[in-house]
């Protein structure tokens, strides 16, 4: 397989494991007290640059179902495309435990102001509450996972 088809190809598989996650977890992913099974996902742009566009895609497609409008499908899915690559900009580091930080900063302001707009929540309590739900999925899920590909030697 040449390599521009296998970019494209885990691109497209993070974007339908993100997007499948999202959907079949749907009572827990949308909301003001949300916990996305799916953003363990966002630290993988650490290892595989291709998860950036995927997730980007994948959060969209999810956020299409999720039924708070356009400002959710393209707000929110620019706040995951801004926080995959600022992870992926962290692998310079050499520290894989950073990797979580940009989806829960990002997602916790970003999504709780897209929130606080849409279903007139209190800004500060929503940010509180999306950011707990972020590092439980991030930290609790993610960087475990991050660990393991690792491990495994695979990702870049």
């Amino acid at each position: 397989m040449k390599p521009a088809t296998q970019n494209l190809t885990l691109a497209a598989i993070f974007a339908g494991l993100y997007a499948a996650l999202t959907i079949l977890l749907a009572p827990w992913s949308y909301g003001p007290i949300q916990v996305r099974v799916a953003e363990a996902l966002t630290v993988l742009p650490y290892m595989f640059p291709q998860a950036i566009p995927g997730l980007w895609i994948g959060c969209m497609l999810a956020n299409i179902v999720g039924g708070y409008g356009p400002l959710d499908i393209f707000g929110g899915s620019a706040l995951t495309l801004i926080a995959a690559w600022m992870t992926w900009r962290l692998r310079r580091t050499g520290k894989p435990w950073l990797a979580p930080m940009p989806p829960v900063l990002i997602n916790a302001l970003g999504v709780g102001y897209i929130l606080h707009i849409m279903i007139e929540v209190p800004y500060w309590i929503t940010v509180l509450q999306v950011g707990i739900g972020q590092a439980i999925a991030c930290f609790g899920l993610g960087l475990p996972l991050l660990y393991a590909l690792k491990k495994r030697g695979l990702g870049r």
